[in-house]
C-alpha cells in the first residue's frame, strides 16, 4: 500500500532562529498524524544541524534541497551524500525546475544525483514537470515522459518519490485542476511501470486545496512551497481530510 509524503520544501527562506520558531509551533499542531503519513521538512543547507537537533526523536524527516553525485571533490556550492547523512537527513530533493531553469540541469544529472542519493541511502524526490509554453504546444507529455525515463533510470523505484510540479503553478498562485494533476500522475506511474510507485503533487498547494488534491486515486502526497513557511498553514496540510 503506497504510503502519503507530506513534504515543505523553504527553498532560500529560514535562518537558524527561524527554523527553530516555526518547529516550536509546528510540532504540536503536527503530532497526531496517521502512522502512514509521513511529513518532511527540506531547509536551506544553513538550518540543517540546527533542525536535525531539534527533530531528534520526532515524526518529522529532514530532506536536503539538492545533493551532488559525487562524494567529495572540487564541487564549489554542492553537497555531498555523506554531508547530509552525518546530519540524519533522509530525503534528497533533485531535478525542481529552479536548478533545471537557473543552473540548466540536465535530465542525466538529475540522474546521477538521484542514483547517488539511493546508493549513499538517501530517498530522492525527483521533480518533474513542464513550463506554460510546454503545455500551451500540447507537449506537456512528451516533456514528462522524457523527464521520467531519463531522471528514473537504473533507480530503485520502491526507494524513490517522484513529485510533480508543473513550473507553471509553481508560486504563481494557479494551480493544475485537481483532476488533471491526477491525470497526469497516473501516466507517470505508467510510464515508470511500476504501481507502488510514491508520486506528489507540487504547485500553489495550500491549506483551501489540499483536501481536494488528496482525495485523488493518483496522488500520493504533496510538495509544498510558499505555504510550507507558515506553520499553521502547513500544519493544516500535513493534517488533511481527504473527501
Amino acid at each position: 500500500m503506497r504510503k502519503t509524503v507530506i513534504a515543505g520544501n523553504w527553498k532560500m527562506h529560514m535562518t537558524c532562529a527561524s527554523a527553530k520558531e516555526f518547529m516550536e509551533t509546528f510540532l504540536p499542531l503536527s503530532k497526531d498524524l496517521p502512522l502512514d503519513r509521513r511529513v518532511i521538512i527540506a531547509p536551506p543547507f544553513t538550518a540543517i544541524s540546527s533542525l536535525a537537533t531539534i527533530l531528534e526523536g520526532t515524526h518529522i524527516n529532514l530532506s536536503s534541497q539538492n545533493v551532488h553525485w559525487e562524494d567529495s571533490g572540487a564541487f564549489t556550492a554542492e553537497i555531498s551524500p555523506s554531508m547530509l547523512l552525518e546530519h540524519n537527513v533522509r530525503y534528497a530533493i533533485v531535478g525542481h525546475s529552479e536548478p533545471r531553469k537557473y543552473f540548466s540541469e540536465s535530465d542525466e544529472q538529475i540522474n546521477l544525483r538521484a542514483k547517488s542519493a539511493q546508493t549513499h541511502g538517501l530517498i530522492p524526490i525527483v521533480c518533474v514537470g513542464e513550463s506554460l509554453e510546454q503545455r500551451e504546444r500540447g507537449e506537456a507529455e512528451r516533456v514528462i515522459r522524457r523527464q521520467v525515463e531519463q531522471g528514473l533510470e537504473q533507480t530503485d523505484l520502491s526507494n524513490l518519490v517522484i513529485a510533480y510540479e508543473p513550473i507553471w503553478a509553481i508560486g504563481t498562485g494557479k494551480t493544475c485542476e485537481a483532476n488533471e494533476a491526477n491525470r497526469i500522475c497516473g501516466l507517470i506511474r505508467q510510464w515508470a511501470g511500476f504501481n507502488d510507485l510514491l508520486i506528489q503533487y507540487g504547485g500553489s498547494v495550500k491549506p483551501g486545496n489540499i483536501d481536494e488534491i488528496m482525495s485523488m486515486s493518483d496522488i500520493d502526497g504533496v510538495l509544498v512551497g510558499g505555504a510550507s513557511l507558515e506553520p499553521q498553514n502547513f500544519a493544516r496540510i500535513a493534517n488533511y481530510q481527504a473527501r
